[in-house]
């Protein structure tokens, strides 16, 4: 069953086309990273695939529900988006904040129940947060809030996950927790995850698939294996890299100096 289907998704910003015809598949249980160089779309693609952007033609779906046009109550109940830089209430505890990831499941007029608060606090632990309850959120470190951001869309238990560079401002350890957490849950509950990335050793290590986008084009998708390859890294602002395979099998992307030490010497007099 797919999660997330992306059929001949085209979306333009002044005119000028941002993703061209993109399609893409996501199934139950996937996670699928996208990668691509700085302004290739990724992040439109996961906005459009949210429903918070217009859309020129084509179409996103998520569970079979056309995501354009969903209210926010109703997207919240499909999708749970970590966005690059999200919007932190000033003064509000990591709790609240979590907890507004329970607001789709609570009625009009209503508060969150028990079992809200529990699913929040759950959220929380999993993250390794749960000693940031009552702090603000604006007075935690960037790797803290992070978590805690995370959290909040955990909290959500919608069908689809959608990350833009989830690891941005974690240490090396934080951002294998953060990762193996979202590879345990998608595995677990059966949640379809597309995050983009720009560590694409860090992607390769967790990714069922990987998309390739060039110029809001998808230019190859597949394995790790069969993305990751010289050919395609040299797309990125022609950078200079070799592969290797890991001890695991998995791909290494090793970046190689375009000048040797010698070459940069200065001459002797």
């Amino acid at each position: 069953m797919s999660a997330i289907a992306v059929r001949d998704l085209t979306v333009a910003y002044n005119g000028k086309a941002v993703l061209d015809g993109v399609d893409l598949v996501v199934s139950a249980g996937e996670m699928v990273a996208v990668i691509g160089p700085n302004g290739s779309g990724k992040t439109t693609l996961l906005r459009a695939i949210a429903g918070t952007i217009p859309i020129r033609s084509g179409e996103t779906r998520v569970g079979g529900t056309v995501t354009a046009g969903l209210s926010r109550r109703e997207a919240a109940r499909l999708i749970a988006m970590v966005p690059q830089d999200p919007v932190i209430p000033g003064g509000m505890s990591c709790f609240e904040y979590v907890l507004l990831g329970r607001t789709a499941y609570v009625g009009y007029l209503g508060t969150e129940s028990v079992a809200d608060r529990r699913r929040a606090l759950e959220a929380l632990e999993r993250l390794g947060a749960a000693g940031f309850a009552d702090r603000p959120i604006d007075r935690l470190s960037g790797g803290e809030r992070q978590r805690v951001v995370l959290a909040r869309a955990l909290a959500q238990d919608s069908a689809a996950l959608l990350l833009d560079e989830p690891t941005t401002a974690l240490d090396i350890g934080h951002q294998q927790t953060v990762l193996e957490l979202v590879d345990g849950i998608r595995r677990e509950h059966g949640i379809a995850v597309l995050a983009a990335f720009h560590d694409l050793t860090l992607a390769a290590q967790y990714a069922d698939r990987m998309v390739l986008l060039i110029d809001g084009e998808v230019v190859v998708d597949g394995s790790p294996a069969t993305v990751l390859r010289a050919e395609s890294l040299a797309l990125f602002s022609g950078a200079r890299a070799t592969v290797i395979e890991g001890p695991d099998g998995l791909p290494i992307v090793v970046p190689l100096r375009r000048q040797t030490a010698a070459s940069k010497a200065e001459p002797t007099p």
